[in-house]
């Protein structure tokens, strides 16, 4: 047989009240979280498009053997449309794609481009890699990386 509790009708509804308030500020703060520690900051976004923009620059510039100008674009304005995580090698790699502005330095004109950003997380998990594909055999895809935040590290 159960103990009767013999608390006010007041009393209970305050404390199932409470307990309400409290739940509904553990489920924020663990949604918050959960959000946060998937997506890397915005800084890192724009130093892996930019990266990303300046390793394209490089590549055409040898198959056109050119000398690759080492110009840094300003990249501003990321709007992030769509996140999934993926298989990258034997590691979990995360995906972004949307659209951005840049620009090059002393130019006029900015662009309005779409992005696909492939990036690797660190072991622990308090850095990132920019990630791209080059190449593989059979049904593996090889992938190069590249580390960020190294500027303020």
């Amino acid at each position: 047989m159960l103990p009767q509790l013999s608390l006010p009708v007041s009393a209970f509804k305050r404390v199932v009240r409470r307990l309400l308030q409290v739940l509904c500020v553990l489920s924020i703060v663990v949604s918050l979280t959960a959000c946060n520690g998937s997506q890397p900051p915005r800084a890192l976004l724009n130093e892996a498009l930019a990266m990303q923009i300046q390793l394209t620059q490089s590549a055409i510039a040898s198959s056109l053997d050119l000398t690759p100008m080492p110009i840094a674009p300003s990249v501003s304005r990321v709007r992030v449309e769509d996140q999934e995580s993926f298989a990258l090698g034997d590691e979990q790699g995360l995906r972004i794609s949307g659209r951005f502005d840049w620009q090059l330095p002393g130019d006029r004109v900015q662009v309005d481009s779409p992005f696909e950003l492939f990036l690797q997380r660190g072991s622990r998990g308090q850095s990132w890699r920019l990630a791209r594909p080059k190449g593989g055999s059979d049904d593996r895809q090889a992938w190069l990386t590249y580390p960020l935040g190294l500027d303020k590290a």
